[in-house]
């Protein structure tokens, strides 16, 4: 009763059960708190939203509204006022994708980008069974598979001796692993390692079950040639960077100073230097009559300087890595390979991602850099196309450009996305309390 009494005499006393304005919750609250909590903060937020308004107009009439859709030539993109020119852009999507890979073989390259999403999207997925299974295909019969469905067959005839040896350790590989004791089992999967590729080589050789048409890589063009260099690059310089971050941490001075050596000169230099050498010096250096292909010697390249960053990325994981942890793993009488193999690197790799994951999208970004050798990327194969006269228009370059970031900006963000995804669910109970608490 005295309760009541108080609480009428006092009216504006809140009580409660009262809930916040709503000019404090929500959209509205998040508004007037982040982007109307001055005079100030308001005028910069209205100017910002004009900005970005007359931005997107520009973007929307100039890729949409006026944009020209359909046509023969460039003549239905040279009328005043007209905007990107999609068309160009639709009659040249198949040499953007393939190159100049001849059009009744290309099913070939379909082939192996079906194959490697399956490889990899059950790899990726983390609530897809058979990592395992996923994994040998991908980083073992995959690679072979795609480089013989992509180059054909060799123009000789194939060896007797290399086809029976092919077959002979893929069988010798599969029994091995059919037995539980672990030391027959290391050795199947090396025999399959070596057989596999023998194997898949007589099936696509001429004398085999499956005869492809040979292509050269100088037809090779366009996504083809971005996703080979990119892929090889990234899968080639993750172990050399881990060889070399290991190496020069390593007491053994040889190993030490030579990947010292390695590193600080490959990472003193560009890449146009490193593929110019690879291209252009490389052959004066070999023996007569002995040469590699173009594309061959540019995927080395291009995955040893990669290694070269990577090396000092994992370095730096390393060095994070406390002491405790090297001491912990050597008091229980771990080799140095278990050492590495089983505690630290799991550990510094993890600390580590994001380092990584921008080693990979620059060295996706620097497979432009191809071209200075002859070799036609997605941008070399649209400024290629650019010179085509019947295309000939004032947007045909700002367009065929345009497709060409698209492109790049979509794998690009990809990783990125995917990395911060990786980070996420390998972050530990500390780092997911600092996430929750932010």
């Amino acid at each position: 009763m005295q309760r009541d009494l108080a609480q009428a005499a006092v009216p504006n006393t809140p009580s409660a059960s009262m809930r916040p304005p709503r000019t404090e919750i929500g959209v509205i609250g998040w508004l007037r708190h982040n982007l109307f909590s001055s005079w100030g903060n308001a005028i910069l937020t209205i100017v910002g939203l004009y900005i970005v308004w007359k931005l997107l107009d520009g973007v929307i009439s100039w890729g949409f509204v006026n944009a020209v859709w359909t046509g023969e030539d460039g003549k239905a993109c040279q009328v005043e006022g007209s905007g990107a020119c999609w068309v160009f852009i639709r009659a040249k999507f198949s040499q953007f994708v393939y190159g100049r890979y001849p059009d009744e073989e290309r099913w070939r390259v379909d082939l192996v980008y079906a194959m490697a999403l399956a490889g990899l999207v059950p790899l990726m997925v983390p609530k897809i069974p058979g990592k395992a299974l996923s994994a040998g295909f991908t980083f073992l019969v995959f690679p072979v598979l795609a480089f013989w469905l992509l180059t054909g067959s060799a123009n000789n005839p194939s060896t007797g001796m290399l086809d029976v040896a092919g077959f002979v350790l893929g069988l010798l590989g599969i029994a091995c692993l059919l037995l539980a004791r672990s030391s027959l089992r290391l050795i199947g999967v090396l025999c399959l390692v070596v057989g596999v590729p023998l194997v898949v080589r007589w099936v696509f050789s001429t004398g085999g079950l499956i005869h492809l048409p040979a292509v050269p890589t100088e037809l090779w063009g366009g996504l083809l040639v971005t996703l080979v260099v990119a892929s090889v690059g990234i899968t080639g310089s993750f172990p050399v960077g881990i060889a070399l971050a290991l190496g020069r941490r390593s007491k053994m001075p040889f190993a030490r100073w030579a990947s010292i050596g390695f590193i600080e000169f490959v990472r003193g230099v560009p890449l146009i230097t490193i593929l110019f050498m690879s291209s252009v010096m490389l052959p004066l250096f070999l023996p007569a009559g002995v040469s590699f292909d173009k594309l061959l010697r540019a995927l080395v390249g291009v995955a040893l300087f990669a290694g070269a960053y990577m090396a000092e990325t994992i370095r730096g994981g390393l060095q994070a890595i406390l002491r405790g942890q090297f001491e912990a793993a050597e008091a229980l009488g771990l080799s140095y390979p278990q050492r590495m193999g089983l505690i630290i690197l799991p550990q510094a790799l993890k600390l580590v991602i994001p380092g990584i994951v921008n080693s990979f999208v620059g060295l996706f970004k620097d497979t432009s850099l191809v071209l200075i050798i002859g070799l036609f990327d997605v941008l070399g194969i649209v400024q290629l196309n650019l010179t085509d006269a019947k295309w000939f228009a004032n947007s045909t370059a700002m367009t065929g450009y345009v497709f060409a970031g698209f492109v790049f900006w979509m794998f690009c963000f990809g990783m990125s996305r995917y990395s911060q995804m990786i980070e996420r669910r390998l972050a530990t109970g500390h780092e997911r309390g600092a996430t929750r608490a932010d």
